[in-house]
This record gives C-alpha cells, sequence and structure tokens, in this order.
C-alpha cells in the first residue's frame, strides 16, 4: 500500500498486509528487543484486521479493504501523569472527527461527525469509528487504536447502528486520505498536551473534547461495570475527561468513569 501523505505525519508507519490485531501487535514492537526502534508516533496499520477487538472485548471486524484499523504509540517524553492518560482516547475522537469531516468536506457549523464519550465517533447518531487506548507495561506509553469504516456497503455493516464514509456520502478518497487527516490532526493535539504535562484545561484538550462531543447536553442511559443502569443528562467533563451526568432520580451529579452509554432520545 502506498502512503505517501501519511508517512510524512508518522514517525515510522508500517503497513500490514493483514494483522490479527494492530494494537496487540504494536505493544509486543514496542515493548520487545527492538523497543528502540519505535518511537513516539510511530504507526502500525492494516486495511485486513482479522481478530480486532474493540471496548469491552467486543470484536471489531469488517470485510478487507473495507475500513482501516490503525495503531499509533504514543511515548510522551517526558511522561505525563498517569491520570492525564485517561483524556487520549477522547483525543483521538477528537482527531478521528475532524479527518471524518474533513474528508467528507464537512466544517465549521456543517460538521457531521462527532465524538460520542468515551471512544466512539458518530456521524448523525451512526458509529463510524471506534477508539481504544492501551498502556504500556510500566506506564510508560499507550497504544492508541482506531477502527474506522471506509467503504463498507449497507449490507457489510456488522450492526444496524454502524456506518461508512462511503455510505455518509463520501466519494473519490482514499485509506491514505483519511489516515493522514487522522494522524495530521492526532499530532496537533496530542504536541499540544504533552507540551502542557498532560494540563487538559490550558491545552486546549479539554475545550477541544467538549466542543466535539455530542454527548454532553444529551439525555443519557449509563451501564456501570456493576450493572446498575442510571439515566440522566450528560452536562459536562470533569477534570480528568469524565463524563458528569444529572441524574434523574434525584438531581444529583456522578462522574463515569467507565461504562456503556447510550444517547436517549426523548
Amino acid at each position: 500500500m502506498n502512503l505517501p501523505l501519511s508517512a510524512a505525519e508518522a514517525s515510522r508507519l508500517d503497513w500490514l498486509a493483514e494483522s490479527p490485531s494492530t494494537n496487540p501487535a504494536l505493544v509486543e514492537a514496542a515493548t520487545g528487543l527492538d523497543a528502540d526502534d519505535w518511537p513516539d508516533f510511530s504507526v502500525l496499520a492494516t486495511d485486513n484486521q482479522t481478530a480486532g477487538k474493540g471496548r469491552l472485548g467486543r470484536a471489531w471486524s469488517a470485510p478487507a479493504g473495507s475500513s482501516l484499523a490503525i495503531s499509533v504509540l504514543l511515548r510522551p517524553q517526558p511522561q505525563l501523569p498517569i491520570e492525564s492518560l485517561a483524556w487520549l482516547p477522547l483525543v483521538g475522537g477528537v482527531a478521528m472527527s475532524r479527518a471524518v469531516n474533513a474528508v467528507l468536506g464537512a466544517s465549521g457549523s456543517d460538521a457531521i461527525a462527532t465524538v460520542k464519550w468515551p471512544n466512539d465517533v458518530l456521524i448523525g447518531r451512526e458509529k463510524v469509528s471506534g477508539i481504544l487506548a492501551e498502556l504500556l507495561p510500566g506506564a510508560n506509553g499507550v497504544v492508541l487504536g482506531s477502527g474506522v469504516n471506509l467503504f463498507l456497503t449497507a449490507d457489510e455493516l456488522p450492526v444496524a447502528t454502524a456506518t461508512s464514509l462511503a455510505l455518509a456520502g463520501g466519494t473519490g478518497f482514499t485509506a491514505d486520505d483519511l489516515l493522514s487527516a487522522y494522524l495530521h490532526e492526532l499530532r496537533q493535539l496530542y504536541t499540544a498536551f504533552v507540551e502542557h504535562a498532560g494540563d487538559a484545561v490550558t491545552s486546549g484538550t479539554a475545550a477541544a473534547v467538549t466542543a466535539a462531543c455530542s454527548t454532553i447536553g444529551q439525555n443519557v442511559s449509563v451501564e456501570l461495570p456493576g450493572g446498575e443502569v442510571v439515566t440522566g443528562l450528560a452536562t459536562g467533563l470533569d477534570d480528568t475527561g469524565r463524563i458528569v451526568v444529572l441524574r434523574d432520580a434525584d438531581a444529583g451529579t456522578f462522574a463515569v468513569s467507565a461504562g456503556d452509554v447510550t444517547h436517549l432520545r426523548y
């Protein structure tokens, strides 16, 4: 695969003709005997991932050539505070939403791709991309994985709530166009975050995520890890990137660090 635009955005870019899953492959490379050959912002990518996993171990698969699986090694120097790393999947979501909008020719008030907290990118109400971050052993870096549907047709969608750039009206674009746009946006956001030592406010990260996040202002249902389901209004993000929900039951607020969030249609 010829990816000149994307190669110019990465410290190292390796294209795999096929991979079970790019995230564990990059974790292994970044921590193995040749770890020094994989600098900050190294990238593994493929359009044929055969055993990909999303959040909570859910399967993520698509016909060969129809989607991209992208893993980016983030090895900031100096190391960031561990509590700040929770912002990185959201940063990835913002970068992907911007890239999708750019490929679709949408910008400003016409932008249609948004971030659904904590790790999805939506076109309208349908999922076009998912983000999965994995901490390196020793917590000295993160592999930020993303899958994005490029050319899937309606009958190839894994679920009815998914979509692709082609189904959203994208024409004439290549995998290199989307990948390079994503890497460009991600590098800009990530560089600012690192330069401000993981401070989401001073780096502009919190503002960027808030602007892109369609969950904020939505009535939501949150299924917590223990199985409890809470409904309420998503009002914003706290200083660690958790979504803050005003509960329907008692008008109290709580911050969600992990859980399945569904946008409700009231």
